[in-house]
């Protein structure tokens, strides 16, 4: 598995700032008044963050852990692949939604500050902690992804790779004389 792109990340985060940015023009054009995020929703972001290096922290410390001669015959306790993935699934999709927020509170943001009048302090703040909080989130996601990349088992049940175990048949062929 390839870990996430920065560039993803920056494509998400303008895409997120474009659409913050023509929402809160739309509902301005339109007579309404702008968009403000719920004070829950910074709330809701920073606790996202926590869960996710939580569950990718028993990872972490399983796969970097030192090898003690007493436990475990002398080998790493041995993780599980497919709760890593599904960790590091839920550690992308995390950076993802932070990245796309992040970029729509900037979005909201930059509109508010671009505007004559001056912004209320509550709208303001409310922006700013939703970009801080999904920032927090990206940053979190993105070490807990790192935390599920598990190194490459010598011991494992297939044994060492052999040179001609690649599946690829026109070698094969090539030595039949086909």
């Amino acid at each position: 598995m390839k870990r996430l792109s920065p560039v993803v990340l920056l494509v998400l985060a303008l895409g997120g700032a474009a659409v913050g940015f023509l929402l809160d023009h739309g509902l301005t054009t339109a007579g309404r008044s702008t968009f403000t995020p719920a004070v829950a929703l910074p709330i809701l972001l920073i606790l996202l963050a926590i869960a996710v290096l939580a569950f990718a922290w028993p990872i972490r410390r399983a796969t970097r852990a030192p090898r003690h001669p007493a436990s475990h015959g002398g080998r790493r306790r041995r993780v599980d692949p497919f709760r890593a993935l599904r960790i590091a699934m839920l550690a992308r999709a995390s950076a993802l939604l932070g990245a796309v927020l992040l970029g729509f509170g900037a979005g909201l943001g930059a509109y508010l500050l671009s505007r004559p009048v001056a912004p209320p302090l509550g709208s303001i703040t409310a922006i700013v902690a939703t970009a801080i909080s999904a920032l927090v989130l990206t940053i979190a996601a993105l070490i807990a992804e790192s935390f599920c990349i598990l190194p490459h088992d010598p011991d494992g049940p297939t044994g060492p790779r052999l040179e001609d175990d690649d599946d690829d048949h026109s070698r094969a062929a090539a030595d039949t004389g086909r």
